[in-house]
C-alpha cells in the first residue's frame, strides 16, 4: 500500500495521534521508528521513511522508539474493517493464528498458498506473515517482561518464540535492549498482583458510557458484569480460560488480565480491543455521520460512539438467535436458563433453573464472582430440550447453529469471510437477514450493517426525524456508507 509522503509528514509535524497505528515513521539517522504522535523533535524530511506496519519498519532495520512505544499504538482502522484477504489476515495474525498453526494454518484459513499469501501481504504491508507475527511476539514478550515476574525463559515460549536464542536476538533487534535489560528498566505497574496489567491505546474520542450501558443491559451471570465504570468478563482462549477487567480512561483502556496460560496473552489482548472497538477511527466515522443533519446533534453531543463488539463469535450468534422478537430482558432470562443447564451438564450435576432473573447491577465485593465465559458450541448442542425455554423452532435454530460451529462448518471468528459467513448463517433454519446482519456487525466486525427492519432502529430514526419505514430508512442510510453500523448504534441510542 502506497503512503503519501506529504500527508504523512504533515501528520508527524503536527504530532497528530489520529494517525497512530496507520503508519510508522522511521528516521535513518537514528535507526529508530516512531508513531506519528511521538513528542520527539520532528525529523528532517530527507531523513524520513514511512512504513505501513511496524513489522516493515523492523524488517528495514529500525528499532522501536522507547519514548513513544510505536509497537503499542492502536491497530490500523483499515485492517480492522477491511473484508479482503489482507484485512482478514491481519485480524487472524492478531489473534495468534501463526503462533498456533504456523503460516500454513493461516494460508489454509484464507484459501491461498503460503507463497501467494506472503506475496500479497508483502506488497500491501512491506512484510510477510512471519515478520508480522514476529513483531507481535516481540510486543507480547515486552509486556510480559515489564508487567510480570515470570522467568525470561518462560516468557520466551509463552510469547511464541521457538528458542531462547531467537527470543534474545529479536528483543535486542527490536528494542536495542536484551530481555534482562528491559526488565531492569521496566516501569512501575499498578493493578492486581498476579495479573498482567496493561494499557490499551485508542484514538480519541471514546464514548465509554455507551459501551458500558450496552454491555450492562446484557450481562449474564458467570459470563460478564458491569460495575460502575468497569467491565469484567470471562474469555475462552486457545489454551485455556481467562478473566479480563476493562476500565476506560483518558487515551487508554486499563486492562487487567488473569490468564490460565500466558501463551494466551496476544489473543486475549486482541479480543479485548475488539470488544470495545478500540481500533476504530472515530474522527472519520463521526465526520461522515455528522454530515447528515438528522445525526449532527447526536454526534456533537456524544462523540466517539463505538460498536460494542464480541469476544466470542458463537456466544454472539446464540444471543442474536435468542433475542429474536423478544425484549433484552426476556432474552437474558432465557440465556441464563441455558447457562445454568450448561453448567450442570459440564459438572455432571443437575443445576436448578430459575424462573426469573434479577437485573440489579453488580456490586463491588472482595471476592468477585468467577467468570468463565460462554459455554462452547458442543456443550450447547448436547443440552436437553428443557434447557432452552423457548419455542421449538427457535430451539432447533440454536441447535443447528451450535452443531455447525462445533463441526467447523461455520466460522464466526473475526478473520472469517463476511459474505460467506452471512450466506452460511442464512442457510440455517430460522436465521434471517436481521440475525445474520447482527452477527456480522458484532462478531465479525462489519462496519457497514444497517438493520433497517429493526423496531428499535426505526423508533430511533423517527425520534430523530428520519424515515420510520424499513424501506425508506434503508434508502436514507445509503449516505452513511461505509459506517452504517455506527449509525445503527446511534439510532438505538435515540430510541
Amino acid at each position: 500500500m502506497e503512503l503519501d509522503f506529504e500527508h504523512c509528514y504533515r501528520a508527524v509535524d503536527s504530532r497528530d495521534p489520529r494517525f497512530d497505528g496507520c503508519f510508522y515513521t522511521a528516521v535513518r539517522t537514528t535507526g529508530i521508528y516512531c508513531r506519528p504522535s511521538c513528542p520527539a523533535i520532528t525529523p528532517k524530511r530527507q531523513n524520513v521513511t514511512f512504513y505501513v506496519s511496524a513489522a516493515a519498519a523492523q524488517r528495514g532495520g529500525f528499532r522501536a522508539c522507547r519514548r513513544c512505544r510505536p509497537d503499542a499504538a492502536p491497530g490500523s482502522p483499515e485492517w480492522d474493517t477491511r473484508a479482503d484477504t489482507v484485512g482478514r489476515a491481519m485480524r487472524l495474525i492478531g489473534d495468534g493464528i501463526v503462533d498456533r498453526e504456523g503460516v500454513p494454518g493461516l494460508a489454509a484459513r484464507l484459501g491461498y498458498t503460503e507463497r501467494h499469501l506472503n506475496r500479497i501481504l508483502t506488497a500491501e504491508l512491506g512484510a510477510g506473515p512471519l515478520a508480522l507475527a514476529r513483531a507481535q511476539r516481540a510486543q507480547t514478550a515486552r509486556i510480559l517482561v515489564e508487567t510480570t515476574d515470570l522467568g525470561l525463559a518462560e516468557i520466551a515460549f509463552a510469547a511464541g518464540f521457538g528458542s531462547i536464542r531467537q527470543f534474545n536476538d529479536t528483543m535486542l533487534e527490536v528494542y536495542a535492549r536484551s530481555p534482562s535489560q528491559l526488565r531492569e528498566r521496566r516501569p512501575v505497574t499498578r493493578g492486581e498482583p498476579g495479573a498482567v496489567n496493561l494499557r490499551l491505546a485508542y484514538r480519541p474520542p471514546l464514548h465509554a458510557e455507551s459501551l458500558l450501558e450496552f454491555f450492562g443491559a446484557r450481562t449474564l451471570p458467570g459470563v460478564d458484569e458491569v460495575d460502575g465504570h468497569t467491565y469484567r468478563r470471562g474469555l475462552n482462549l486457545p489454551n485455556g480460560t481467562a478473566t479480563v477487567t476493562l476500565q476506560p480512561g483518558d487515551r487508554w483502556v486499563h486492562a487487567t488480565l488473569r490468564l490460565n496460560d500466558v501463551r494466551d496473552l496476544a489473543p486475549a489482548v486482541a479480543r479485548c480491543r475488539r470488544l470495545f472497538d478500540l481500533d476504530a477511527d472515530p474522527v472519520a466515522v463521526d465526520g461522515l455521520l455528522a454530515g447528515d443533519p438528522a445525526l449532527a446533534a447526536a454526534v456533537e453531543a456524544e462523540p466517539g460512539v463505538r460498536v460494542p463488539r464480541a469476544a466470542d463469535g458463537f456466544e454472539m450468534a446464540v444471543r442474536a438467535v435468542v433475542g429474536q422478537q423478544v425484549s433484552v430482558a426476556g432474552a437474558r432470562t432465557t440465556l441464563v436458563r441455558m447457562l445454568r443447564a450448561a453448567a450442570g451438564a459440564s459438572s455432571g450435576e443437575p443445576t436448578p433453573i430459575p424462573q426469573t432473573v434479577t437485573t440489579a447491577p453488580a456490586t463491588t465485593s472482595t471476592a468477585p464472582p468467577d467468570l468463565t465465559g460462554f459455554p462452547p458450541a458442543d456443550v450447547i448442542a448436547a443440552l436437553p430440550d428443557t434447557a432452552f425455554g423457548m419455542p421449538a423452532a427457535r430451539r432447533a435454530t440454536v441447535r443447528a447453529l451450535a452443531e455447525a460451529v462445533a463441526d467447523g462448518k461455520l466460522d464466526l471468528d473475526p478473520g472469517a469471510d463476511r459474505a460467506e459467513t452471512t450466506a452460511r448463517l442464512t442457510d440455517l433454519p430460522g436465521i434471517g437477514a436481521w440475525t445474520a446482519g447482527y452477527v456480522a456487525m458484532r462478531a465479525i466486525g462489519d462496519p457497514d450493517v444497517l438493520l433497517s427492519t429493526d423496531l428499535a432502529a426505526r423508533r430511533g430514526a423517527a425520534n430523530l426525524g428520519l424515515p420510520g419505514s424499513a424501506k425508506a430508512l434503508a434508502a436514507h442510510g445509503e449516505r452513511w456508507r461505509p459506517w452504517r453500523s455506527y449509525a445503527l448504534i446511534r439510532l438505538w441510542r435515540a430510541a
